[in-house]
Parts: C-alpha cells; structure tokens; sequence
C-alpha cells in the first residue's frame, strides 16, 4: 500500500480508497525504467461508511474523458456531468470511443458514484403539448446516455405547475416520466428526483410533494426512484439546515417524507439570500446563510456520512471549486459541538 504526494490526490482519503504501486521493468534494457500504476480501489464493509465521498459538478467541454480527469485533479471522490448541453432540446450523439476513453478515466481515477444532471429546458409537468412532448424526448435520450455513460443517476427538477393544480401537475408529470421510460432498462440507473428552493409555481418545495410523485410513478411503470437533496434549496424552501436543532427537524420531515434512506445523493451548496426567501442562489461553502457549521453538521451527521456531497457553488471572484471542497474536507476533519452532549465546565463525570 502506497501514499500518494499528489496534494490533491483521492488517495489522500485512506478511508475511501487503497492504492497498489505495480513497478515494471519489462523494458530488458540496462537503464532501469519503472512505471507506477496506481490503481484506485474502493475500500468496502465499515471503512467505506466512515465519511462522505466529496465531489463536484465538471464540465465536459472538451471531452467525457476530461470531465473524470477533472474532477480527480480538483480531490473529487465522485462527481456530476451534464451529458449534452442543459439549455438546448437537441444533443450530440455519444461517440462510444469517447465514452470508453471516459469509463477507463472514471476507473482509473476511482471516481464514484457518477451523477448526470437533467436538461434546465425539461418540465414533464407542462400545460402546452409542445414543450411536454420536447421534454419526454429530452429526458429519454438523457437516460439512454447515461446507460451508455455507466452513470449511477439521473438527477431531475420536477418542474412547473404553471396553468394547472399542484395535484394536476404531478400526475401529469408522473404520466410523462412513465411514458418517456417505457422499454428502458435501469439496471445500474436510478432516477433521482431534487428537492426546489419554492420560487414561482416549482413543484418539489415540500418533501411530501416528492413522495406523491415518486409514489404515482411507480404505480404507473416499474422505475427505481430516489431523492437527490439540495441544501440551498431546502434554506431557501424555509427549512433551517444552518442550525442544530433546524437540522434535525429537517431530517425527520425527509426521513417521514421520502424515507431517508431513500436520498441517495446532497447536493452540497450555501444558499446568498436569506431562509426562507425562496430564490435559488448558490453560495460557496461557508459565505452564504447555511454557514460553515451548518455544513460541519451535516457531513459529521450519522445519517448524511453514507451519501456524496456534490457542489455546485459559483465560479467568481472569489474562488471555484478548488476552494469549496478544501472547504468541506476541513470541516470533515473535525466534528461540530452538540449542544446536547456539551458539559458545564467542572461537571462531575458520570459513575457508570
């Protein structure tokens, strides 16, 4: 076993991964040629539950294949892509060179689990035939590639119930994910729905909305789903994650909800505007109304460690990624004071 220099490096995280150094010297000549393989190889059993895999939203610009080198070169244990342009209907076709030279860096870099986000243009939920029918053709080639891809997810906003009931909308939404995913086989696919920061008429503020939409798609068409939980969107839905005892309520909401085994992934990003307010405005870690605690908590929170956090925090003046999951992983190394376990200076220790 091997400890790799490389300030970034996944293999940093012992808990998470185990690197074999393979030395060869098949060259037969006088110099001595050594090649280091790092293989990267997932720890199983209790080690691999001890913390959150970390990672962050890379662009493919370029190439699949850079998306994975990126996202390993940043410290990322997993990562999210967009598999074709968000903001426009029609998408390239997947080239299967590509997408084997994107597996082969995905396996090499140890990077797991793979999330695709959906098309912004998709709401399966609209009034107006054209857009629903755009929007059931976009979400099927969405989960075509990322069965070609090897994604683990697709994660997917519910969408609008703009001109309708909320009641209306859901059904209509249900109708258009079975239909979009009749003939599709999901093994090693989930879809995941997200949580909505409440603007507008967005469906998927509430957690129980989440709950009769997962419940209507499966009485309609045999579709594993889960949640995907975005933590600026649940600040700024009202649900005050920045604090211990806003946390806990929240969870119990989700867990009574959705079940809380159920959410497979957090979106991990700080919210700009204010709990509440119902404006979805990323922040990076720590500068927005959710604050360094209030991601501290989460992380360490027995519940949440088994899940990747993932980021979508801004690109600015003040920083990208690179700063954010330094963030994270500084937070990780150490674990936040309970209120309920926090004992009066010069309290007597226990007998037992």
């Amino acid at each position: 076993m091997v400890t790799c220099i490389h300030p970034h490096c996944a293999l940093t995280r012992p808990d998470h991964l185990q690197a074999h150094l393979v030395l060869d010297n098949s060259a037969g000549d006088s110099k001595l040629r050594v090649f280091a393989t790092i293989k990267l190889v997932p720890v199983s059993g209790s080690a691999a539950k001890t913390c959150p895999r970390i990672g962050a939203h890379t662009s493919i610009a370029g190439s699949l294949e850079r998306a994975a080198e990126k996202a390993f070169e940043l410290g990322c244990d997993a990562f999210q892509i967009f598999s074709s342009s968000p903001r426009m209907w029609r998408a390239s076709k997947l080239d299967r060179a590509a997408v084997r030279r994107f597996q082969d860096a995905r396996e090499r870099c140890g990077l797991g689990p793979l999330l695709i986000h959906g098309n912004y243009l998709v709401n399966m939920a609209s009034t107006d035939r054209v857009t629903r029918r755009k929007s059931i053709r976009a979400f099927r080639a969405e989960l075509e590639r990322a069965a070609i891809v090897g994604a683990d997810y697709v994660v997917i906003h519910p969408g609008s119930h703009k001109g309708q009931t909320l009641g209306e909308a859901i059904r209509v939404l249900s109708d258009s994910i079975a239909e979009a995913s009749k003939g599709f086989q999901w093994d090693g696919v989930e879809l995941l729905l997200e949580n909505t920061a409440g603007g507008g008429q967005t469906i998927g503020r509430d957690f129980d909305e989440l709950a009769e939409i997962k419940a209507q798609v499966q009485d309609k068409a045999s579709i594993p789903v889960g949640f995907c939980i975005d933590t600026a969107h649940c600040h700024a839905a009202g649900f005050d994650i920045s604090k211990e005892g806003g946390l806990v309520e929240t969870l119990r909401k989700i867990d009574k909800a959705i079940g809380i085994h159920n959410v497979k992934a957090i979106h991990a990003n700080d919210l700009k505007t204010p709990l509440g307010s119902r404006l979805d405005r990323h922040e990076h870690i720590g500068r927005g109304t959710i604050g360094r605690e209030g991601f501290r908590r989460m992380l360490h929170h027995p519940r949440l460690r088994r899940l990747p956090f993932i980021l979508e925090t801004p690109n600015d003046e003040h920083g990208g990624y690179e700063m954010d999951l330094a963030e994270l992983k500084t937070l990780l190394k150490r674990r936040p004071r309970s209120r309920r376990t926090r004992k009066p200076a010069g309290a007597a220790r226990s007998s037992r």
